[in-house]
């Protein structure tokens, strides 16, 4: 099996500043990615996700999913990049755009 760290690593790291920390004695872990000194994304792993190939795959695809909705992707594109297995790569990320500011 290949290493779960590598894969999470591998994911991210062009984009990302990846920090794993366990936190638990169950063995779950979290993982926080961040840019520019803010946190983008947070997310518990459980060992079982960890330790399964496939878990960890969709784990990492719904990750990249919710960064790529956040920065204002199209989210129907991605969907098909996910839905349709190994034979598509998720779209590149797009360029951090500044969010509009809501006046209460």
């Amino acid at each position: 099996m290949d290493n779960p760290f590598q894969i999470i690593t591998d994911a991210f790291a062009a984009d990302y500043q990846i920090n794993l920390s366990i936190q638990g004695l169950d063995g779950s872990i979290m993982l926080t990615l961040s840019k520019s000194g803010r946190a983008v994304a947070k997310r518990m792993i459980s060992a079982e996700q960890r330790n399964d190939p496939k878990r960890l795959k969709r784990l990492v695809q719904s990750i990249q999913f919710g960064i790529a909705i956040e920065q204002g992707q199209c989210a129907v594109a991605i969907l098909e990049a996910m839905t349709d297995g190994d034979n598509r790569k998720l779209p590149p990320p797009v360029k951090a755009r500044p969010r509009p500011e809501i006046g209460l």
